[in-house]
């Protein structure tokens, strides 16, 4: 099973939409195995938009994902990555589709609500940066049989 990291920005936990963000993981079959509130240390920022670090907005990253509390997840499901992009939609809220997280709650270029990391080795290390590896938990949730056909594992998994 893959995982990916998501982080509900500032933005979104003062609009209260924790619970909203987290209910669509939960709704598309994604398993949550680590989960926390936190504020992200300078450090952490640095390191998790290290790849803008020349860009112009780097400066703007560092201070809202700084800015407030926010909400760190590790999901997992067969295609985590990818299904955790295409829930969030389009960075940003107004080129978003209708039925995504930033399309029905997003308007803003700057505050897009949730960041999820784009490729499953980008993943790896971005979840490093905020869980240790005791924070993340392996369960068996029943219902999974009900969200995957046996033959999409295998064929997924191979």
């Amino acid at each position: 099973m893959e995982k990916t990291l998501v982080i509900i920005k500032p933005d979104g936990v003062q609009r209260k939409l924790i619970g909203e963000i987290i209910s669509r993981f939960e709704h598309k079959g994604l398993k949550i195995v680590g989960l926390k509130m936190m504020k992200v240390s300078p450090k952490q920022a640095e390191t998790l938009y290290a790849i803008h670090k020349k860009k112009q907005f780097y400066q703007g990253l560092l201070k809202f994902i700084t800015a407030g509390t926010v909400v760190t997840m590790v999901v997992e499901g067969i295609g985590a990555v990818n299904i955790s992009r295409k829930l969030l939609g389009a960075t940003f809220g107004a080129d978003a589709e209708p039925g995504t997280i930033r399309g029905d709650f997003g308007a803003s270029i700057s505050y897009n609500l949730v960041h999820a990391s784009d490729s499953p080795e980008t993943a790896q290390n971005e979840i490093a940066i905020f869980f240790k590896e005791t924070e993340i938990l392996s369960y068996i949730l029943d219902n999974l049989k009900w969200v995957y056909h046996p033959s999409e594992e295998e064929e997924m998994s191979s």
